[in-house]
């Protein structure tokens, strides 16, 4: 937000439901997204995720990040893919524009619920000021991955491919994934800690089963760190020739990977400046 209120010559008005607690989300679901509505006087709505109302009565523009819950469903608790199978295609449908984070995620969008490309923009997502190749680098000799403890990050085989020490930095999520024996698990890190540990790693390993984007890719080309992630994915179009691209399912080429992977020149994907002034031109077509 901060960066569209520099780029905004108006008012943004922060709208939010305290949703702590399973309850609590789940109330939200039901009766406050679908029904949310933005000021009289606002000139455009936008949810920053697929959650949001069903109609519209103000132009409505929707992030969406991935459709890992309609595009795997298995991976989530049951309110949640009962939920979005409902909500998310009626969301999108509301929208006037609706926002990618990847060309993948747009190819998605078509392919899944049919969303005309005319109406879709891809708007990258940045990295903090904190991920760049000069700084502190952590000691040791390690690999690295990071994301949530959930089963698309497919941590049980990365784990398998690494020879010695996988350090993890994610919070605990769901489906019963938990920490193999040769991790060592960083669930609080901070980002200065995070770049540090980009600095100082044998590689990054970030073979996801899915993703939409894939920030954990973006803010290791920031710091230089060498790179192993999933072919064919968002990870790799970001990465471009800067990663070794590899099938996630196959533990062997992860291990060989690891071993070939190179550090890539450092660069910055996009800074949070772009995203606001591309965001802010979305604005703009969604209220012509």
């Amino acid at each position: 937000m901060r960066g569209l209120r520099d780029h905004l010559a108006a008012e943004v008005v922060e709208l939010g439901y305290p949703a702590t607690s399973r309850l609590r989300t789940a109330v939200c679901d039901v009766t406050w997204y679908p029904r949310l509505r933005a000021p009289s006087d606002a000139d455009v709505l936008h949810c920053p995720t697929f959650r949001g109302p069903f109609r519209a009565s103000t132009p409505l523009v929707v992030t969406v990040h991935d459709l890992a819950v309609l595009r795997h469903p298995e991976w989530f608790n049951r309110w949640t893919r009962t939920y979005s199978s409902l909500a998310v295609p009626r969301v999108v449908r509301a929208a006037r524009r609706v926002i990618a984070v990847s060309e993948f995620t747009k190819r998605e969008l078509v392919e899944l619920l049919a969303v005309p490309e005319s109406r879709i923009a891809v708007v990258p997502n940045a990295v903090e000021d904190v991920f760049t190749a000069d700084g502190p680098k952590a000691d040791g000799d390690y690999v690295l991955a990071v994301g949530t403890l959930e089963p698309r990050k497919n941590l049980e085989r990365i784990a398998r491919a690494v020879d010695g020490e996988l350090r993890v930095v994610g919070g605990r999520g769901w489906g019963g994934v938990s920490a193999p024996p040769n991790v060592t698990w960083l669930p609080d890190a901070t980002d200065a800690e995070l770049a540090a540990l980009y600095r100082g790693a044998r590689c990054l390993v970030y073979a996801s089963l899915y993703e939409g984007f894939g920030i954990p890719v973006a803010e290791a080309l920031a710091c230089g760190c060498p790179i192993v992630t999933t072919a064919g994915s968002p990870m790799a179009e970001l990465a471009g020739g800067d990663a070794v691209v590899v099938d996630p399912t196959d533990v062997t080429a992860i291990r060989e990977a690891i071993g070939s992977a190179v550090a890539p020149t450092p660069r910055r994907v996009a800074t949070w400046d772009d995203v606001a002034a591309r965001t802010l031109a979305v604005y703009r077509e969604a209220a012509a």
